[in-house]
């Protein structure tokens, strides 16, 4: 494959998803992951082997079978013809992407806090996080909007950017498979602190150059947003590691700095509290206008991955 095919395919599978997100009639490979893990999980539960071994053996299936048959589809295609290669490229990678569904999501959220419609904001809430929205007030509820308008920019953007310039449509599917087995079974809970525990560090390992390059990514994002990009900085460089995660705190460190607000502080899940450490200063109560200044600054550290990401494969074939 020539630099301007991975190039044009990695654009147009972003463009693609900035046109038209996630559409639910759509085929997805992430469902049929997320299918794939529960069926396995079901089956390793049932052996007598250690939880912990049945974890290494259920991330180590879903990782390889989904290298496995991405190349094999793809490569497949490609044997079809150089057409069908790349359009079929070209559309799994699209499903790697999730910028317009983060967006449109998030910004449901927004519009029934703006409409002071408090109970379909919480249940808004409730299909973008974790943890329960029954009882948040409005700061609460748009602070888990902005974290995870935050998080996710790493997650469902600049890492399947970064693993899609790195190794194409095969790395970037293999890294979701990562993201989807955490997502499901990487829990610290006692059902899953010993079945998810290779998922979840796995995870770690994936998303630990991604997270850092938003570190970078999001501040100079805020600049050109208008927002005080030198608070983002100098936020992620104090609370970056005010987070659970080695990887989360830095996109919420840098969000926080951006729009000058505090992140963090009492969730809960499943009715049992959870407190996280604080980020950021909080010098702005946070409010609704928060979500659409976070989803702002979202999408431009997004085309911002894609131009930086884009010019590295130009320069790099230019030397090789």
């Amino acid at each position: 494959m020539g630099i301007i095919e991975k190039m044009s395919i990695i654009l147009l599978a972003f463009i693609l998803d900035l046109i038209f997100g996630d559409p639910q009639w759509l085929p997805h490979p992430v469902r049929w992951i997320g299918k794939a893990i529960n069926h396995l999980e079901q089956v390793l539960r049932k052996t007598r082997l250690p939880l912990k071994v049945s974890g290494l053996l259920l991330t180590g299936i879903v990782v390889s079978m989904t290298f496995g048959i991405s190349y094999l589809v793809i490569s497949s295609a490609y044997m079809l013809s150089h057409y069908i290669g790349f359009m079929v490229s070209v559309l799994l990678l699209y499903t790697t992407f999730s910028a317009r569904s983060l967006f449109k999501e998030s910004m449901k959220v927004y519009k029934d806090l703006r409409e002071d419609h408090l109970k379909a904001a919480r249940e808004s809430l409730s299909r973008i996080v974790g943890r329960d929205t029954d009882s948040l007030d409005k700061g609460e509820i748009t602070r888990g909007a902005v974290e995870t308008v935050a998080e996710n920019t790493v997650d469902g953007i600049i890492a399947p950017l970064v693993y899609a310039f790195l190794g194409g449509t095969v790395l970037a599917l293999t890294y979701k498979a990562i993201n989807t087995l955490d997502s499901m079974v990487g829990y610290k809970d006692e059902k899953y602190i010993d079945l998810g525990w290779a998922s979840a560090r796995l995870d770690d390992l994936a998303n630990y150059l991604p997270a850092r390059l938003s570190g970078l990514l999001i501040p100079i994002a805020a600049f050109l947003c208008g927002k005080d990009w030198k608070n983002s900085f100098a936020t992620v460089a104090r609370d970056h590691s005010n987070h659970p995660s080695p990887n989360s705190g830095i996109p919420e460190a840098a969000m926080a700095g951006a729009l000058r607000v505090r992140l963090g502080g009492l969730n809960y899940y499943q009715g049992l509290p959870f407190l996280k450490p604080l980020i950021g200063q909080g010098d702005y109560d946070l409010s609704g206008e928060h979500i659409k200044e976070a989803n702002k600054i979202m999408i431009v550290s997004s085309i911002l991955m894609v131009i930086s990401g884009l010019t590295l494969l130009w320069v790099g074939s230019t030397f090789s």
